[in-house]
């Protein structure tokens, strides 16, 4: 690679920081709005006149959520001979995001080999190297009969009250059901992206077209299905606000099928090469026993910068990612090189978009400036090619996203854009507070509310136990590992809380949570070891990564493990291995 010239990189770096100013709002996080707030939560999945008797009883362990984590959690406890537990789901089946995920185009943009869970145990062969939405849903079904979840879980049900009895070590719980059921531990397995975000907008709920979120699709207004054209569109105008990794895949759902398009941005995607492809039967039945957990390390590897001898996945991710520019330089010359490196990458996803894009105002508009580790980046074979076609328009809001709405549709510098349908692509709450993710207050020791406790934000031990909570595990990347494939990191978790529960079990110990002293403890580990990221993020545009550049307490204590999902892993099996349970407060069996 040829170095780019350093004031071309300086003037690079200006551009970066005036398009953050640009994005900032001292709103933070609080700019986004929730589905129920405007009617927009009802699921179309679900049969509305299902109903069933109250469940009462008592069980070992709840589960919250029906997807990839609740369901991992769920595995995980039988495979440990635990199995009197019990799941509970909003929906009205297992996949969690991808029970709700069935927009037109949906597909993962991890390797189906490593983003499906346990495929040397059910022996499952994913179809095509990016999994489709409709693929991944049905693999959760078969997930679900294939380690018996159904017969444990209680779909179309939210959780109404959790109310911790000291004397009895015991989790009281009520559900809108009627169910009352009793438990000595409880998992908060909600998963990393489910609960759904509006962007507030002015006049929103004033608008007299048709609206829907990407996870609540219409398929009776639009037509077609997650396979099929959407054959009802043909004389309707449509907008997408969003421009993030959904809106890259619907896009060109839309441009196929509707009269006009209307892009919003408020923020550009990284798009590169997907170049999907089917899975080869004969490679995939080739591979050796244990193939899967090496083939997920080894990603894990490669896009954290570790830089492996081999690359078995070798697809964007991995050129993009190679390596780790957040990291402390050890020199003034290997700064201005990771520097360099960079901004070669960003560059490479702003000349495909000159390559593609005919019309030069609109490619620049589509050219993202910021860092690599700003945000997800995106892949995909056919988004950028949609705005060559005359029924494709992107309405570029210069970093403000759309703020007005009238009757007829939205408002951008002036202008009304009148609309038969909108879809709102603007993707799902990940660092608001658990409170708020979770639909209802769980009261801890001494009546202590869970939003009392963390009204600052997160405190916790490895990101999984909190103090005055006993027996209450909760599964999130916030103040935990974090990983590009998702699904890996769950596993790491889900395995970690289901040791914590056996081995409270066998070792007569009644309740176990984190002590305050060992939370304070491991938020100052994160704090200290973040430094690089937080200055890499100091030129990021906003995002739900870096908690759309909020500088509050509750954005500083959603610090993650910095470094390489591996190392928390690590970490977490030298604290099982020490046998202590440092950092915890236990009771034992009377």
């Amino acid at each position: 690679m040829t170095s780019p010239d350093p004031s071309t990189i300086e003037a690079a770096k200006a551009r970066y920081a005036a398009e953050r100013a640009k994005r900032l709002r001292d709103e933070g996080l609080a700019q986004y709005d929730t589905l129920d707030e405007h009617h927009l939560d009802r699921d179309p999945w679900a049969d509305p006149d299902f109903t069933r008797d109250p469940v009462v009883e008592e069980v070992d362990v709840v589960v919250l959520g029906g997807g990839w984590a609740g369901m991992l959690t769920g595995i995980n406890l039988s495979k440990r001979g635990i199995t009197s537990f019990r799941i509970v789901e909003k929906a009205a089946d297992f996949g969690g995001t991808w029970y709700w995920n069935r927009y037109p185009g949906c597909m993962c943009d991890v390797d189906s080999t490593i983003y499906l869970p346990l495929l040397e145990e059910t022996g499952y062969m994913p179809t095509e190297k990016y999994a489709s939405a409709p693929e991944i849903f049905a693999y959760a079904q078969l997930l679900g009969r294939h380690f018996g979840l159904y017969d444990k879980a209680l779909f179309q049900t939210e959780i109404e009250s959790l109310v911790w009895d000291d004397d009895a070590h015991r989790w009281d719980l009520t559900t809108s059901r009627g169910d009352r059921i009793r438990t000595q531990f409880f998992v908060s397995a909600g998963g990393l992206m489910h609960k759904a975000k509006l962007p507030g907008i002015e006049g929103i709920d004033g608008f007299t077209g048709k609206a829907f979120h990407t996870t609540r699709w219409d398929y009776g207004y639009t037509g077609g299905s997650p396979t099929e054209p959407l054959d009802r569109l043909a004389d309707k105008v449509v907008g997408i606000i969003g421009t993030g990794a959904t809106s890259v895949q619907v896009v060109p759902q839309l441009a196929r099928s509707a009269k006009e398009v209307y892009v919003f941005q408020r923020t550009p995607s990284a798009v590169g090469v997907r170049a999907q492809q089917p899975i080869d039967e004969a490679w995939f039945r080739s591979l050796p026993p244990g193939w899967q957990a090496e083939r997920t390390r080894n990603f894990t590897e490669v896009v954290t910068g570790n830089q492996p001898d081999r690359d078995l996945v070798a697809d964007g991710w991995s050129k993009a990612l190679w390596e780790d520019t957040q990291r402390e330089p050890a020199s003034e010359e290997e700064r201005a090189r990771l520097e360099a490196v960079d901004f070669e990458v960003m560059e490479g996803f702003r000349h495909r978009i000159d390559e593609l894009v005919e019309d030069p105002e609109t490619a620049e508009k589509l050219k993202p400036w910021y860092g690599k580790h700003c945000k997800r980046l995106c892949f995909h074979d056919e988004y950028l090619q949609a705005f060559n076609l005359p029924n494709v328009h992107l309405v570029d809001t210069n970093g403000q996203g759309v703020r007005e709405m009238t009757a007829a549709g939205p408002v951008v510098d002036g202008v009304e854009y009148p609309l038969d349908l909108l879809v709102f692509a603007s993707g799902f709450e990940i660092t608001t507070g658990l409170v708020s993710r979770l639909g209802f207050d769980p009261v801890g020791r001494g009546g202590v509310r869970l939003s009392e406790r963390w009204h600052d934000g997160t405190h916790s031990l490895h990101g999984i136990l909190t103090a005055d909570f006993p027996d209450f595990f909760v599964v999130s990347f916030i103040q935990a590992g974090f990983g590009l494939n998702f699904v890996h990191f769950l596993s790491v978790s889900t395995a970690h809380i289901a040791w914590l529960i056996d081995h409270c079990r066998t070792e007569g110990i009644a309740s176990i949570e984190a002590t305050v002293e060992a939370e304070d403890e491991w938020l100052n580990i994160l704090w200290a070891a973040s430094g690089p990221l937080a200055r890499y993020n100091q030129s990021c545009t906003p995002s739900y990564g870096n908690s759309e550049g909020s500088r509050t307490m509750l954005a500083a204590r959603s610090a993650v493990f910095p470094g390489s999902l591996m190392d928390y892993a690590a970490h977490l099996e030298q604290w099982r291995d020490a046998g202590t349970l440092e950092g915890t407060r236990v009771q034992r069996q009377a």
